[in-house]
């Protein structure tokens, strides 16, 4: 089992979004660990040293329904950290197990490619931190990593605990932190993210819930609801 150390400072300035060309780009700051890792923590440095970034592009008529997500990025070179923040009517937490089927639930996801080559890493979260991680090229040609390296590498908090629970109607504000070690990257040995270029997307989406809904922070072009799309990624700049 991995050891998490950590106490955050944060070395720069913001984390800063240009999308004058029509494709975002996010400024990724660089942090350091020094204390025990936890909810607080991160969430104090994310909240004091970054600027929310907007998962608000709602591509396709049909699914209108538009959560309010937001969410702050940073890294310390082998570890990235995320925040996700979400205002939603419906929640649904069924899939406990990972590698299951979270997409169908309410979710919150990062897919990463990280040398820009098109294959890329889909990080799936469901309300209840439950997470599903494959990698490759599309949607069709998928390579899992292993459950037990998704729970030793990847630590999650939620503010909805870790309980699967049926639907919830209602007005709900979640609240989600990911450390994600580089180690996971398993098929991208020796990664990590210090002065590198990469393609990224961040979405929300929730299949199965009363009002399905899929939102993106970089804009997908597709007929239909399709994250897999590494052609629509934005691009992430890592200090």
């Amino acid at each position: 089992m991995v050891k998490w150390i950590l106490k955050i400072v944060c070395l720069f300035g913001m984390i800063q979004c240009n999308s004058t060309s029509g494709e975002k780009e996010l400024l990724v700051e660089k942090v350091q660990i020094h204390q025990e890792l936890s909810f607080s923590e991160v969430s104090f440095v994310l909240e004091q040293h970054t600027k929310l970034q907007q998962i608000d592009v709602v591509g396709w008529k049909e699914f209108s329904y538009k959560p309010k997500v937001q969410f702050r990025l940073a890294h310390s070179d082998s570890l990235l950290f995320i925040k996700f923040y979400v205002d939603e009517n419906h929640l649904l937490a069924r899939q406990q197990e990972p590698n299951s089927a979270t997409h169908t639930d309410s979710c919150v996801e990062f897919f990463f490619d990280p040398l820009g080559n098109g294959n890329y890493y889909n990080f799936e979260f469901n309300c209840i931190g439950t997470t599903h991680l494959a990698y490759g090229p599309n949607r069709r040609q998928r390579n899992f990593v292993s459950k037990k390296e998704i729970t030793d590498q990847i630590q999650i908090w939620t503010t909805l605990g870790k309980a699967p629970f049926e639907e919830r109607t209602g007005n709900f504000h979640w609240e989600m932190v990911v450390a994600i070690l580089n180690t996971i990257l398993v098929y991208t040995p020796n990664f990590t993210f210090s002065n590198k270029s990469a393609r990224a997307n961040f979405y929300k989406c929730g299949d199965h819930t009363s009002k399905p809904n899929y939102l993106s922070w970089n804009e997908v072009l597709t007929p239909r609801p399709d994250f897999h799309q590494p052609e629509y990624f934005g691009t992430l700049i890592f200090k």
